[in-house]
Order: C-alpha cells, then sequence, then structure tokens
C-alpha cells in the first residue's frame, strides 16, 4: 500500500462560540469543544484513509485558556501516524477575539481512529509519510504514546 505525505491529511475547521454553547460562567462548554476536536481528526483521517473511520480513543485534555463567547475557534488537525488499521490524529485548538485579533492556544490533543471496509471491519490504511522536521518528532512521538494506550488498554482489561 503507497503512501501518503501529512500535508494531505491536514485540515482546518472553524466555529464561531455562541451564547447557546456557554456552561454557566459564560464560557463555551468543555464537551462542545471535544466535539470540534473529534470533528476536525475525523476530517483529517478521512481524508488520509479516504474511508469510513470510528474513534477508538482520546488522549487527556488539557484545556489552557477558556473559549469565550464570541471567540473564533480554529482547529488544525492531521495524521501523525499510522499503525495498519488504526492512525493517531493530532488537533491544536486556537481562539481568535475578533476584535483584537489575539490568538490564544485553547488546547492540544491527540486521538486514535480506525478505519472501515464496507463491511463495518477494521481494514488497512496507507501509511503516512512524514517530511517535515515538525512531522518526523509528531511521528515518533505518536509511537511512544502508542506504547503507553496499549499499556492502560490491556490494564483495563485486567
Amino acid at each position: 500500500m503507497e503512501g501518503k505525505p501529512v500535508r494531505e491529511s491536514v485540515s482546518e475547521y472553524c466555529e464561531l462560540a455562541l451564547p447557546t454553547d456557554a456552561n454557566g460562567l459564560g464560557n463555551v462548554l468543555g464537551g462542545k469543544v471535544m466535539h470540534l476536536v473529534d470533528l476536525a481528526a475525523a476530517m483529517a483521517g478521512m481524508r488520509h484513509a479516504r474511508r469510513p473511520i470510528v474513534t477508538a480513543s482520546v488522549d487527556s485534555f488539557h484545556f489552557l485558556h477558556p473559549v469565550h463567547i464570541g471567540d473564533l475557534v480554529l482547529l488544525h488537525s492531521s495524521v501523525n501516524r499510522v499503525f495498519r488499521t488504526s492512525m493517531e490524529v493530532g488537533v491544536k485548538v486556537m481562539t481568535e477575539n475578533l476584535m483584537t485579533g489575539l490568538l490564544v492556544h485553547t488546547c492540544s490533543a491527540y486521538l486514535t481512529f480506525v478505519a472501515l471496509d464496507s463491511e463495518g471491519k477494521a481494514t488497512p490504511v496507507p501509511p503516512v509519510i512524514p517530511e517535515t522536521e515538525d512531522e518526523i518528532r509528531r511521528f515518533r512521538e505518536a509511537g511512544e504514546r502508542r506504547e503507553y494506550r496499549l499499556a492502560m488498554r490491556n490494564r483495563l482489561r485486567r
């Protein structure tokens, strides 16, 4: 199976934070941001696999900054590494204050997706080819994260 460069999976998604997304403090609900992260990651994963994919896991979320109502939420995603039928997708979330132009890093996450065939069974995904220093670093780190995820999954099965 021929590999594809990371750049072919790169996806961007934007959404305006509206009052219907707010928690009691007037900031966007964390679950709403998590939903947007899953969507952005799925777009990159499907661009790479060119087939249906399902979310298998999400690494920890650490919110560094709240998303305020009226902010533009910007999500940037790409495939970091492929592991036969699964792939790790990284997502970086930024917020932009549309009045001042201030950009703030809100959170980042790594999600694992599994590609499905026409019968809903896991199917191989083309390898990803990292080209830049940053992509090579993310590729290497994805392997380390996978080892940790598999160890945690084995612990949970006991």
